[in-house]
């Protein structure tokens, strides 16, 4: 049996999320589907993470295992001709029985967009959250590398998540800014439900002058979720790397 590692770029805007679920348009599900089509086989594909509707992924990671002998370089065409052109498969190896998507991830790294301008993009609208109010990079950049570490993330968390423990490392953490753009990048050995959404709207309440970057330490450590700022929208998260 072929195990098969997948790299998937999605937009997610009209899809209930990465999990599969009765009745509701799926990332996973689609390209199960797609799968079964041009093998003959159902598998279970598993994800590196699961992302949340209306999230992206420039490269998300997946495998399957299968018994079908189509050449490697034609499973992502194969694949890409059966699913929406808001899923293509970039690229298909042939990896170890032994790999898996998840358990075998070492780091991801996220990244989540604002759009600082006066009136929002229509272009990229669907890939970013427009936030007309002026935010100060600066102190955002003084807030962000306090996030950098192992800590017990417990304030940046949304209620319903299944992990056991809200301990997180996070090894890089940083604003980069593209005209009006401001992208925040976070690259962690895992993240909690809504997590990078959460830190991402704290870090907008940093820019906006309503709590100071030496508050964030505090924030952490008072494993307060109120203290923290809202969950941004989950159209202006991507998944953008994933490493093993």
């Amino acid at each position: 049996m072929r195990n098969i590692k997948l790299t998937i770029e999605y937009d997610g805007k009209d899809f209930h999320g990465w999990q599969k679920q009765p009745n509701r348009l799926n990332i996973q599900g689609e390209i199960e589907r797609a799968i079964e089509q041009v093998t003959g086989e159902k598998v279970d594909l598993i994800a590196s993470g699961r992302t949340d509707a209306g999230v992206h992924a420039l490269a998300q990671v997946a495998n399957f295992k299968t018994n079908s002998d189509m050449p490697i370089e034609k499973i992502p065409i194969a694949i890409n001709s059966q699913v929406r052109r808001s899923i293509r498969i970039q690229n298909a190896e042939e990896v170890d029985e032994k790999f898996h998507s998840r358990l075998s991830c070492k780091r991801k790294t996220y990244r989540y967009v604002i759009n600082n301008s006066k009136y929002g993009s229509a272009i990229y609208r669907n890939l970013c959250y427009h936030l007309p109010m002026k935010l100060n990079v600066e102190e955002m950049k003084k807030a962000i590398s306090y996030f950098v570490g192992e800590h017990d993330f417990k304030a940046f968390k949304s209620s319903g998540t299944s992990s056991k423990s809200s301990v997180r490392t996070i090894y890089q953490a940083q604003i980069i800014t593209e005209g009006e753009n401001i992208a925040i990048d976070l690259t962690g050995n895992g993240f909690l439900y809504n997590m990078v959404r959460i830190i991402s709207g704290t870090l907008v309440e940093v820019g906006l002058g309503k709590i100071k970057p030496e508050e964030i330490p505090e924030i952490i450590e008072s494993k307060d979720r109120s203290r923290a700022g809202k969950t941004l929208p989950p159209q202006g998260l991507m998944l953008i790397n994933v490493e093993y």
